[in-house]
């Protein structure tokens, strides 16, 4: 039970931080501006990957304590799933986005700056697919990372809760 819960919080570890590099490296290196969607489906690698590399550091010496741990980051991954389902709809048309997805709001000391900061600025559209691979945009591709991430989840929280606890 012990080497099957690190080798499921490894595989999430591992490959959630592959996905999120590979964002991050898409805006930096690759000049991809985010929209507020795709911000979003970063947040729950933000709060999961740290709990998977918890349990993937505390297996071998807490493993019926980290057990059940498995279970909420499946959790957070299938609400990650369901951004990246909603934003790829938006993408490709399915139903329409939220009103206000053309970035974040910055204050303003006055009118000037806000009309100057508008002039210089082309908000990123969330109904518009930044990049695609194989006719699926990024937010897809999250959606099944996000889904495979919480199938790995579960599965290792399945497997670790169905041993028995040691005497």
């Amino acid at each position: 039970m012990q080497n099957d819960l690190k080798i499921h919080a490894a595989v999430i570890t591992l490959a959630g931080t592959a996905v999120l590099a590979t964002a991050l490296i898409s805006e930096v290196w690759g000049g991809l501006v985010p929209c507020a969607l795709c911000l979003q489906q970063r947040w729950p690698y933000y709060v999961a990957l740290p709990l998977a590399a918890l349990i993937w550091a505390g297996a071998a010496s807490a493993p019926t304590a980290l057990r059940g741990l498995l279970v909420p980051v499946g959790v957070i991954f299938a609400l990650g799933a369901a951004l990246g389902f909603y934003h790829a709809g938006v993408e490709y048309g399915l139903w329409a986005g939220p009103s206000g997805c053309g970035g974040g709001t910055v204050g303003f000391d006055s009118t000037a700056e806000l009309l100057s900061a508008m002039a210089q600025t082309k908000p990123v559209r969330c109904d518009e697919a930044a990049f695609t691979v194989f006719g699926i945009s990024m937010a897809g591709y999250n959606f099944l990372a996000s889904a495979g991430l919480a199938l790995v989840a579960w599965h290792g929280a399945g497997r670790a809760l169905s041993e028995e606890t040691p005497s």
